[in-house]
């Protein structure tokens, strides 16, 4: 690898390991195996274009598992168990990929004093409700409409934030892929005039 390279690697490691606001310039050039603090500003302009850079890189490589493992699911299998499965697969990714978990969230609190940082988490946001939406709908990206982004691809997104945060919070009481389901259906009921 080459030095930028091994500064992505190095600050992914520290927002892993020592989160993101607790992350110095010298901490990634350690972690990146000594390279200098000079290479930081001259491959990424600074350290907090460093630490986006990893974050998302880091964000990609989970979506990519997810997506993965949901491409092998049976597309023959009735929704409800596509979607449990697509759920059971996040929930144990975000048990298995704790620290980067702990980063996101450090992320979206630091959004709010860098608007470049909130822009890219919003850009970011964009193609994840598309990359959900496809996954629900059981159909490739690029058939996934703005509609269907935004009314099925927007709410599994959010969900994700709360079960996240119990999964990060209280991990022996957060739901299952089964629960999921089974509330979305209970939400549907609530849902349909005159139930």
């Amino acid at each position: 690898m080459g030095n930028r390279e091994d500064l992505l690697a190095g600050a992914r490691r520290c927002l892993e390991e020592r989160g993101w606001g607790r992350t110095t310039v010298r901490d990634i050039a350690a972690a990146s195996g000594g390279i200098s603090h000079a290479a930081i500003g001259y491959h990424f302009g600074s350290r907090e274009r460093l630490l986006m850079e990893a974050f998302f890189q880091s964000m990609e490589e989970w979506e990519r598992e997810v997506a993965g493992a949901m491409g092998a699911a049976d597309p023959a299998a009735p929704s409800e168990r596509r979607l449990e499965a697509m759920w059971e697969r996040i929930i144990e990714s975000i048990h298995r990929r704790r620290p980067l978990w702990v980063a996101n969230l450090e992320a979206l609190v630091e959004a709010q004093r860098s608007p470049e940082l909130r822009r890219q988490l919003a850009e970011g946001q964009a193609a994840v409700r598309h990359s959900f939406a496809a996954m629900v709908l059981g159909v490739d990206e690029e058939l996934v409409s703005e509609q269907d982004a935004r009314r099925v691809g927007a709410v599994h997104l959010a969900l994700l934030g709360g079960v996240v945060a119990m999964c990060l919070t209280d991990p022996d009481h957060s739901p299952s892929g089964s629960d999921i389901v089974l509330g979305l259906r209970a939400m549907g009921g609530l849902a349909t005039p005159g139930a």
